[in-house]
């Protein structure tokens, strides 16, 4: 196995699920967001991300939500209609102490609320973690 190989198997974005091809549309962008993760999905998925303005549904959303963006279960809702069928939502929250921080009970509250299960979540950077969330469909393969 080549050193480039060993190094895409243990990236960021490998490690979070995302696979080359894939659309990943991004909502909630701002100054604040994490590049390396950026640029690290844009390498593992071989695509630019797509943002707001995008009119067909992606594989994967990657919402950034800070507290102050307003309700996250209608953040939630919204996104779940721009994704695939087999798609799922990649939410990205300030860490504790982080201006925006999102309670992790808010989090799991709104994506019950939304109808979508939590499968897992990582840090992601200094100032951010993620969690994957599944709609329904996504997780009865």
């Amino acid at each position: 196995m080549s050193a480039t190989a060993d190094h895409a198997e243990t990236s960021l974005a490998v490690r979070l699920g995302f696979q080359p091809d894939q659309v990943v549309q991004e909502i909630g962008y701002d100054d604040d967001v994490d590049h390396d993760l950026r640029e690290s999905i844009e390498e593992t998925t071989s695509t630019e991300l797509v943002d707001e303005d995008y009119d067909d549904v992606a594989d994967v959303v990657l919402l950034w939500f800070r507290d102050d963006d307003g309700d996250l279960t209608d953040a939630l809702v919204d996104a779940i209609g721009l994704l695939e069928e087999e798609g799922h939502i990649l939410l990205l929250t300030p860490k504790t102490g982080r201006d925006g921080y999102v309670e992790p009970s808010d989090i799991q509250d709104a994506a019950q609320t939304a109808g979508l299960s939590q499968t897992k979540s990582v840090s992601v950077g200094k100032d951010w973690n993620g969690s994957r969330l599944l709609t329904p469909k996504a997780g009865k393969r």
